[in-house]
């Protein structure tokens, strides 16, 4: 596995990192992510703070992560349910 060095924009402020390469184009879609939501919370809310934007962010996205992986777990434990109840009616 090589490893690249990039600089990557967020909330105006340059990071470099260093990632494997394969991870590139995710992380760089994970930036324009980020930027696309600061810009629609400067569009439609009187925040102009950076602080404020990448905190709503944050939270954003967290909340979104928390949603996915709990719809994941009631997927997984529906599965489990319909497998025990295959077994109870054999």
């Amino acid at each position: 596995m090589s490893e690249l060095s990039i600089k990557v924009i967020v909330g105006g402020r340059t990071y470099p990192l260093t990632i494997k390469r394969e991870e590139e184009e995710k992380i760089r879609k994970a930036v324009s992510e980020i930027d696309n939501n600061i810009k629609n919370l400067k569009d439609n809310y009187a925040v102009v703070d950076m602080q404020d934007l990448l905190a709503m962010t944050s939270l954003e996205y967290a909340t979104e992560s928390i949603r996915k992986n709990s719809s994941v777990e009631f997927d997984h434990l529906s599965e489990e349910i319909m497998k025990l109840k295959e077994e109870l009616e054999n």
